[in-house]
C-alpha cells in the first residue's frame, strides 16, 4: 500500500468521530452490509461521516490493508477500527455500540 493511500484514509479516519468506509452512500447503499451498517448507526442516532468505496478504487483496496480486514462496510470510532456489519450488528444488540459511542464522547445528532 502507498504511503499516499494510508495518509489519506488515515486522515480520513481522524478527520470524523464516527466514519463508515462503505458501498454506495447512506441514502442509497450498494449492498446489504452497508444498508445495515448505515440502519444501526442511524438508530444510534450520531452523526457520522461515510466514504463511498465505489467511488475511488485505491480507498477500496487501501482501506482492507489499512485495517486488516478484508471486507467492506468497516466502522471506526475516533480513529479506532470497530469492525463490520456483521460486527456492529453484535455490539448494537447487546448494547455495547451505544456505550462505546457514549465513552468516547460521540454526540447524537441535532
Amino acid at each position: 500500500m502507498s504511503q499516499t493511500i494510508e495518509t489519506r484514509i488515515s486522515d480520513i479516519v481522524k478527520k470524523s468521530d464516527v466514519v463508515l468506509f462503505m458501498k454506495g452512500s447512506p441514502l442509497f447503499p450498494q449492498c446489504g452490509f452497508s444498508s445495515r451498517a448505515i440502519a444501526i448507526l442511524q438508530h444510534l442516532n450520531v452523526e457520522f461521516d461515510s466514504v463511498d468505496v465505489l467511488q475511488d478504487q485505491e480507498i477500496r483496496q487501501g482501506i482492507k490493508s489499512y485495517s486488516d480486514w478484508p471486507t467492506i462496510p468497516q466502522l471506526y470510532v475516533k480513529g479506532e477500527f470497530v469492525g463490520g456489519s456483521d460486527i456492529m450488528m453484535e455490539m448494537y444488540e447487546s448494547g455495547e455500540l451505544a456505550e462505546m459511542m457514549k465513552e468516547k464522547g460521540v454526540t447524537a445528532s441535532a
